[in-house]
């Protein structure tokens, strides 16, 4: 029997509502994420289509929606919440982690604000999709212990569609919005309550700084700083970089509107609803500064009784989020360029590439194709701009041309979830194949090495697949 151990139910009375999924018609487990299950201590059987819906609570758990508050687009929204997730519980996973359960899709909430707080296929399985690549990529990330049907057909701009939860794990729900909730009530009680809750679950040494709070806001700092390193590194468009999809831990949380950049475009934007490209890739690490502080402001009262001090603390902070993200970035493309050394001129080298890529080549396919090159084939693209590149990294490089190729083709992956690929597998599953996701899922599981007859898992999208565009649609 899965062993619960709610903490956030336990201690934190006053931060979410205790509720229950709704009934669901004819509930149909599409996938159950079994390695998972047994990292977790989960028992598959107890996880019916029944429980992975919502319809019915897994014994142990308590079910909670969470409150929130968090910027959308820049604008605040002083109380948001799970509109339409449940947090079941926790358990303690085989590594001794605290690790969330949650439902996704799972009916309205007190915190749907008009919203049906359902889901429908095709971004239930677009988040299980992604979040499983961006785990196999080495990214820190949410993760989907299940997806399944309700047996309805829910309502939508594109016309009723086949319902669907996801079930996803996170080491925990916890939010820049979290906080600038109880900072908004003015409730500094409860913030400190709060503080003292990541702090423990996420950041114990914070417990022992002079300004516990401060300290919190630099791990959450240093998390972020690495983490959008790791999507920059990617080509990861996260789309919807808003103040509650921020997590403390440093995860990537909500794969709504995400995808990643094929021909490379520093510009890029795929959200429909980000029109003036606020959260576009080269975008994304300002944006994470922008949030840190307004995580810095609803900690302000915890970080000093008196504002301007408060202030004075916390500004060098936020302002050491660039330079730590800088690093962190250099090392990212020093990897990903095959470079064990770092040197004073490597940010111009990765910066001179990048430039050399812009508008001209396939952002991820360029990288397997500079390690094939030292291997003596001749993979790049017809560029002037690469060719006149190429002198100065070989230079850099160094003689150990066929080790280089080896640690560059462990960095690059060959496969990541394209975005032709990933409609495909979504348009098939929504019309009740799901063939193509299980084909896709299982080819991003080993994203480093080739795989036989999976050829097209690594091309880009065809030239009629035309503009990409995605949607807030979970």
């Amino acid at each position: 029997m899965t062993a619960f151990d709610n903490s956030y139910a336990r201690e934190l009375a006053g931060f979410y509502t205790p509720w229950a999924g709704a009934v669901t018609p004819a509930p149909k487990t599409l996938k159950f994420n079994a390695v998972l299950a047994s990292e977790l201590g989960l028992d598959p059987v107890e996880w019916t289509a029944d429980v992975l819906t919502g319809a019915t609570a897994p014994v142990g758990a308590t079910p909670i929606a969470q409150v929130y508050a968090g910027h959308q687009f820049g604008g605040f929204s002083p109380q948001l919440g799970d509109g339409r997730a449940l947090l079941l519980g926790e358990v303690i996973d085989s590594h001794g982690n605290r690790r969330d359960i949650a439902l996704k899709g799972s009916g309205r909430t007190p915190y749907s604000r008009g919203g049906d707080g359902k889901a429908v296929v095709g971004p239930v399985l677009r988040e299980y999709l992604i979040g499983e690549a961006m785990h196999a990529l080495g990214v820190p990330t949410t993760r989907a212990l299940g997806a399944a049907l309700t047996g309805e057909r829910v309502l939508r701009e594109a016309g009723p569609l086949p319902g669907a939860v996801l079930a996803r794990v996170a080491s925990s729900h916890l939010r820049v919005g979290t906080f600038q909730y109880f900072a908004a009530q003015q409730d500094h009680a409860k913030l400190r309550q709060l503080t003292h809750y990541a702090i423990a679950r996420h950041y114990p040494d914070a417990a022992t700084a002079d300004v516990p709070a401060l300290a919190l806001l630099e791990a959450v700092r240093d998390a972020q700083a690495a983490l959008v390193a790791k999507w920059m590194g990617l080509g990861f468009v996260h789309g919807v970089m808003n103040t509650d999809n921020m997590t403390i831990s440093g995860e990537t949380i909500d794969y709504g509107p995400c995808a990643f950049i094929d021909t490379f475009d520093e510009r890029a934007v795929f959200s429909s609803i980000d029109t003036g490209g606020r959260y576009a890739y080269a975008n994304q690490p300002p944006i994470a500064q922008w949030n840190l502080a307004r995580l810095a402001e609803a900690l302000l009262p915890l970080i000093d009784e008196d504002t301007d001090a408060a202030i004075a603390k916390a500004v060098p902070v936020i302002n050491d989020f660039a330079p730590r993200y800088e690093a962190a970035w250099t090392a990212e493309f020093r990897a990903k360029l095959g470079l064990t050394t770092a040197q004073d001129g490597d940010a111009d080298l990765i910066n001179a590439l990048l430039a050399a890529l812009q508008g001209k080549a396939d952002f991820t396919q360029s990288f397997r194709q500079l390690a094939a090159t030292l291997r003596g084939k001749d993979a790049l693209p017809d560029s002037s701009a690469l060719q006149a590149w190429m002198p100065a990294w070989r230079a850099r490089i160094g003689e150990d041309k066929n080790a280089v190729a080896t640690s560059m083709d462990a960095k690059n992956p060959l496969y990541i979830p394209r975005n032709h690929l990933v409609e495909e597998a979504l348009d098939a599953a929504t019309a009740g194949d799901t063939g193509p996701f299980e084909e896709l899922l299982e080819v991003l599981a080993q994203p480093f090495l080739a795989q036989a007859g999976k050829d097209r898992f690594a091309l880009p999208a065809p030239s009629d697949f035309g503009r990409y565009t995605t949607f807030c649609g979970t």
